[in-house]
């Protein structure tokens, strides 16, 4: 990695980053909830938040002014309805404007509504002056084209949950482990970490922070492992 590291970049290092989302259909949607999980998120240890849609992002960063704070906006684009994590660059300023430090995109291979992965992060980075970028791939070669096209950080977000990458439960280590030998900016693990252990693990493997939502800010999905673990 890089030893030319941006100072907002450096803030995560080694630290937990709380991912604070709830869509439409969950019982705790709404910016408000969402800014009171992330200030519980940062008096539990959280170094970052992760957040999304411009209100929910808007709301967090007045409720925790001083944690850095990742955006994104899940949006479905006709046509492209399997990348939505900030698909435009329209989308992308949205999410700079409510307040977010790093804008997190979809940097897969899929098909993007404007142009390649690639073309995104480019443009990202012209138009969304002053913020770093966060790209969400699922497999070591989208990294690589991401690091190239200019992601100044990538995260695991989608290993899993595209038909070419690993499909498992828990996180994908071994992928956390090849992109830390392999790319010089920072690598975050992100996707199925659901216990202390392997968020640890995670950074054992090489990650330089590690993303944690379900597993924390999902109390539905929380409740339904005991109830599982009951059941058996």
């Amino acid at each position: 990695m890089s030893t030319n590291l941006h100072p907002l970049l450096s803030r995560l290092r080694g630290g937990l980053i709380v991912s604070c989302q709830a869509l439409p259909d969950e019982p705790l949607h709404g910016a408000e909830i969402m800014a009171r999980l992330a200030l519980a998120a940062q008096q539990g240890g959280a170094v970052g938040i992760r957040a999304n849609t411009p209100p929910d992002i808007a709301a967090i960063r007045a409720a925790v002014p001083d944690l850095p704070l990742i955006g994104l906006w899940k949006v479905t684009v006709s046509g492209f309805e399997d990348v939505y994590i900030t698909p435009r660059i329209a989308d992308a300023q949205a999410v700079a404007d409510a307040g977010a430090d790093i804008i997190a995109v979809d940097a897969t291979d899929r098909p993007h509504p404007e142009g390649s992965a690639a073309d995104l992060i480019r443009a990202v980075k012209a138009t969304a002056t002053g913020k770093l970028l966060m790209a969400d791939i699922s497999t070591e070669a989208e990294a690589i084209t991401a690091e190239a096209a200019g992601a100044d950080v990538i995260s695991t977000t989608l290993s899993g949950y595209t038909p070419y990458s690993p499909q498992q439960e828990g996180p994908d280590l071994p992928l956390v482990r090849r992109l830390a030998q392999t790319l010089r900016v920072p690598v975050v693990a992100e996707g199925r970490i659901a216990t202390p252990e392997e968020a640890r693990a995670a950074l054992d493997a090489g990650a330089f922070a590690v993303v944690v939502g379900g597993a924390i800010t999902r109390p539905q999905q929380i409740a339904a492992r005991f109830a599982r673990a009951l059941e058996k």
